[in-house]
């Protein structure tokens, strides 16, 4: 599966970038850029999801130069590997994963690209009929908690699903309650998130509400603790991880084999490892689904494309951006979309 990727030829033109941007209900800005190949009458597309917004500036004001390096005629192995020796960073990059990010974003594009100039999809490539993907609106409850923000998305769109984030004030009547609406798919404890998106202090109590309360529940990212171990031990085959998981190396060295991880192509880097973690999983019957990371534009549909193929029916955090938007629009795609294909624009 990898080679068949890697092998596919490149031809490379031009690089462009681009600025998204989108208030979100909390009052936060989300930036990301968009990278856009072009060759041979083609376009590729690909997204840089880092968080900083100062370095998505720094990046759309002067990244063209050393990407300049990139413009030829490769396979896209080659083309990953050429990305290995370029500076992807005019300014200091804020810590090792927003290089993944950039990294993911160039060579997805390169490989929606490729794939358009083959006249090809990665579905198509890869033998594989990309299936309908369900998919689960990931959100929190506010402060102090409430399901005003679940009830919303039901009013609009009563078949949702979710992913709900911990909040460290949630008690076990929040619990109750989010049992009670039988929508809740996974909750993201949020144990390895720290600095900006750290979640709440590891609490055995609500670790154990969420467990007893929602049995049917994946419960993502718990922080092991002596005491939240100890609650979780009976549960544990219902624990899958998000944060820890960037390659093989974080799925090989995980204490016990999970059921089921949440896999974020762009927290791999390059398209290899990616593939290389897909494959592990495969192999060894561990189940998958998408996650997001507040993408804008392409990004967010390439994700989308790689759960249609690897993982459709798994509570994917491939939601439509739209559900991300402080005015809820109306018109948003429904659980499960239509099967995207990956490849250009």
């Amino acid at each position: 599966m990898i080679e068949r990727v890697l092998q596919l030829p490149l031809e490379l033109e031009r690089i462009d970038l681009a600025p998204l941007e989108m208030l979100t209900p909390s009052g936060w800005t989300r930036r990301s850029t968009v990278v856009r190949l072009r060759g041979g009458g083609a376009t590729g597309e690909g997204e840089d999801v880092t968080y900083d917004a100062a370095a998505q500036g720094t990046f759309q004001s002067g990244g063209l130069e050393a990407l300049g390096a990139l413009v030829g005629s490769r396979t896209v192995g080659e083309f990953s590997e050429r990305l290995t020796q370029v500076d992807l960073h005019p300014g200091p990059a804020r810590d090792q994963w927003s290089r993944h990010y950039r990294i993911w974003a160039l060579e997805s594009a390169a490989l929606a690209l490729a794939l358009t100039q083959a006249e090809v999809d990665l579905g198509q490539l890869l033998g594989r009929e990309p299936q309908p993907v369900r998919f689960a609106i990931s959100t929190g409850l506010g402060t102090p908690p409430s399901l005003a923000t679940l009830e919303r998305f039901l009013d609009a769109y009563p078949e949702a699903r979710f992913k709900v984030d911990l909040g460290a004030d949630w008690t076990r009547a929040t619990v109750a309650d989010l049992a009670a609406l039988g929508r809740v798919d996974v909750v993201d404890l949020k144990g390895l998130y720290r600095a900006d998106f750290a979640g709440p202090p590891a609490d055995a109590e609500q670790y154990r509400w969420v467990a007893e309360l929602l049995p049917d529940c994946w419960l993502e990212d718990p922080e092991l603790t002596p005491r939240t171990r100890a609650v979780l031990e009976p549960h544990m085959d219902r624990v899958t991880w998000d944060g820890a998981i960037h390659g093989l190396a974080d799925l090989d060295g995980l204490e016990r084999a999970p059921r089921c991880v949440n896999l974020k192509p762009s927290r791999s880097g390059t398209i290899a490892e990616y593939l290389r973690v897909v494959q592990a999983c495969e192999s060894r019957g561990i189940a998958m689904y998408g996650g997001g990371q507040f993408e804008l534009g392409p990004g967010r549909r390439q994700i989308q494309a790689l759960a249609a193929i690897f993982h459709p029916r798994g509570p994917n955090d491939v939601a439509p951006g739209g559900f991300n938007r402080a005015e809820l629009p109306r018109d948003l795609g429904r659980s499960p979309l239509a099967p995207p294909r990956f490849a250009g624009a």
